[in-house]
């Protein structure tokens, strides 16, 4: 693989990231029915949705920050390793769109993280 295809295929994926998590964090900072009654679900209350809406949108932010970008990618990969046991374990199926976007995470994290 060229290191412009590299290059290009890293800017697709947090572009992706980040329209991901921007949208899903604006809709649990807004209180979409959707997110309060998934966060109902899994009963922790509603100040989990507001933490977990402020870490997505801030890492979303953080992918775009030089130097700090897999600090943004580190908190996406526990955050979607946390949804992933969340659906497995108290929602139910699909959990396959997290885990998606936990490998995206990791695939920058690995890319970003300094030597």
């Amino acid at each position: 693989m060229s290191p412009t295809t590299k290059k290009y295929g890293l800017l697709a994926i947090t572009a992706l990231l980040t329209f991901a998590f921007g949208a899903a964090g604006l809709s649990k900072l807004a209180g979409v029915e959707m997110m309060v009654a998934t966060f109902d679900a899994i009963g922790w209350g509603q100040w989990f949705r507001y933490v977990t809406g402020v870490i997505e949108v801030g890492s979303a932010v953080l992918l775009w920050v030089p130097g700090l970008q897999w600090i943004g990618a580190g908190l996406l990969v526990c955050t979607m390793s946390a949804a992933v046991l969340f659906h497995i374990l108290v929602l139910g199926p699909s959990f396959v769109p997290a885990l998606v976007l936990g490998v995206l995470s990791a695939i920058v994290l690995i890319a970003r993280k300094p030597a």
